[in-house]
């Protein structure tokens, strides 16, 4: 087995093994839409350390995890409807969703002026912004 492989299934398999705990924070639901009933996946957020770490990691759901990979790829594909949510998101106390919350509006703040009025009121914890600004 390849080196790189191998390194790629140990780190999915260190990121299983913090699955319950995530789900329990999570409460089961998308911790960026709060979609429930819904199948959810583990996604690490930059910068990764070097051992996975829960509070380095979201639970979010099908459509979250597909726009966010639109964001860094494929931006025309975008749906930036279903990002209105992270409105009551970056409110939240889960300072990983904050981030995830704080980078995607930036991203869709000069197309659409409902991104602004939300940012316009944003304050986050000077951690959090020197996270989201530094990934």
């Amino acid at each position: 087995m390849a080196k790189g492989m191998q390194k790629h299934q140990e780190r999915v398999y260190a990121l299983n093994r913090l699955g319950k705990d995530l789900a329990r924070r999570a409460s089961s639901k998308c911790e960026l839409c709060e979609a429930a009933g819904v199948p959810l996946k583990t996604r690490e957020v930059d910068p990764v350390p070097e051992e996975p770490d829960i509070d380095h990691c979201l639970m979010v759901c099908e459509t979250c995890q597909e726009q966010l990979d639109y964001l860094d790829n494929k931006p025309k594909r975008v749906q930036p409807d279903h990002w209105r949510c992270l409105g009551k998101t970056i409110w939240g106390t889960l300072p990983v969703a904050q981030v995830v919350s704080l980078r995607v509006l930036r991203q869709l703040e000069n197309d659409y002026p409902w991104v602004g009025e939300i940012l316009e009121h944003v304050y986050l914890d000077a951690e959090v912004e020197d996270w989201a600004n530094n990934p």
